[in-house]
C-alpha cells in the first residue's frame, strides 16, 4: 500500500478515523511490541477511535518500535534526554519524515525558498542523531542560501549573521532552543522583522520558565513581533506549531487526545488537563499511537502544553507543570 499518498493530505473526521483504523490494523500485524502491548491490556479490537491503545512513549527507550516488513533502517533518531537511556526511533523511509515536516512548515511558517534560516541548537548538535537537527538542516538546504546555517554559541557570529540576513530581501527565520534565545537578551539584537521559532527547554542550562513567561521575556528583550513555538519529539515524525496564543495546531494526519493521568486508559473532555496522547499517522512504520509524558489541554482551536508528568525525563518540549 502507498501509505504516503493516503496520509499526507486533508482528511475529514470520518476519513481520519477510517485511516487511523487502517494504520492500527497494519501496526497490530507488523509491529510486535505494539501488538503485544495491545494484547496485554485487552485492546486488540477497539470499536471506536478513542479505544485504540496508545503505547507509552518510554517503550522507545527499551524496545525496537519498527515494522517487521523491513530489515534495513535508513537512519535512527535519538532523544535529547539528560538522564538515563536516550529514546531511539528507527526510520525505514526518511522521505516520509521529509514530506511531513515540509508540508507543515510551508503551511504554517512559510516557503523556505524565501527565507534565510539560522539555527541556534548547540546541545542538539553536540549530542548528535537529533530529529530536530535533521529537520532544520533539511529546511536550511531548501533555502538554497549561503547565509542559512547552524551557529553554536559564538556571540559575534550570531550578531553578524542576523544583521546580514536582515539586510537581504528574504525573511530571517531564527530557530533556537529556549536557553540559546535567552542568551541573546541584552546583546542589542532587534528581531522585530524576523520570525523566531522557539523549540525545546533549558536543557539544564537555566531555570525552567513557563511558556508564557519565556515568550514575554523574549518579546520584550529582543523586540520580537512574530514568535512561534514548535512541538515535536524524537518519537513523532510530525510537528505542531503555535504562534502568539499558545494554541498548537497540527497537520491533518495528526490528532491530540487528553488522558486521565490517574487512569491512563480513559480519555477526558475538552478543556480538561491531563496527559497528551498523539495519533501521528506519519509514524506508519513504527507506532502511530503514542502516550507522551506531556501535560496538556485540548481546546476549541488546538491544544496547549501545560507541563510534564512528574518524574518524566527532561527533554525537548520540556516545561514544568504550572
Amino acid at each position: 500500500m502507498n501509505w504516503r499518498n493516503k496520509i499526507f493530505k486533508e482528511h475529514s473526521a470520518s476519513e481520519f478515523e477510517d485511516l487511523s483504523f487502517d494504520v492500527f490494523r497494519y501496526q497490530l500485524e507488523h509491529c510486535e511490541v505494539y501488538s503485544n502491548y495491545a494484547g496485554a491490556i485487552g485492546k486488540s479490537n477497539p470499536g471506536i477511535l478513542a479505544d485504540i491503545p496508545f503505547l507509552p512513549i518510554s517503550f522507545f527507550k527499551s524496545r525496537r518500535i519498527i515494522s517487521n516488513e523491513f530489515t534495513d533502517v535508513q537512519c535512527a533518531f535519538k532523544s535529547s534526554g539528560t538522564e538515563g537511556v536516550r529514546s531511539t526511533h528507527e526510520l525505514v523511509d526518511i522521505e516520509i519524515y521529509k514530506a511531513s515536516l515540509e508540508w507543515m512548515y510551508r503551511n504554517y511558517v512559510g516557503n523556505m525558498e524565501n527565507q534565510i534560516i539560522i539555527a541556534l541548537l548547540p546541545n542538539y548538535l553536540e549530542q548528535g542523531d537529533s530529529s530536530l537537527v535533521f529537520m532544520v538542516d533539511y529546511l536550511i538546504k531548501m533555502t538554497k542560501d549561503k547565509n542559512s546555517r547552524f551557529i553554536l554559541d559564538d556571540e559575534q557570529e550570531i550578531k553578524n549573521a542576523i544583521c546580514e540576513a536582515q539586510m537581504s530581501n528574504k525573511t530571517l527565520v531564527l530557530f533556537g532552543v529556549a536557553y540559546s534565545l535567552l542568551d541573546l537578551c541584552g546583546k542589542d539584537i532587534d528581531l522585530s522583522k524576523s520570525i523566531v521559532i522557539e523549540t525545546g527547554g533549558m536543557k539544564g542550562k537555566r531555570k525552567e520558565l513557563s511558556k508564557e513567561a519565556l515568550h514575554s521575556k523574549l518579546k520584550k528583550e529582543l523586540n520580537i513581533t512574530c514568535l512561534y513555538s514548535e512541538y515535536g519529539m524524537t518519537e513523532l515524525l510530525s510537528q505542531a506549531y503555535c504562534k502568539g496564543d499558545f494554541q498548537f495546531e497540527t497537520p491533518p494526519w495528526m490528532k491530540i487526545f487528553i488522558r486521565d493521568v490517574f487512569d491512563p486508559f480513559t480519555l477526558i473532555k475538552q478543556n480538561k488537563r491531563g496527559g497528551i496522547n498523539v495519533i501521528d499517522l506519519a509514524n506508519i512504520y513504527s507506532c502511530s499511537f503514542i502516550a507522551t509524558d506531556d501535560i496538556g489541554v485540548c481546546t476549541e482551536y488546538g491544544f496547549e502544553i501545560r507541563g510534564r508528568i512528574d518524574q518524566s525525563d527532561l527533554r525537548g518540549c520540556n516545561l514544568l507543570v504550572d
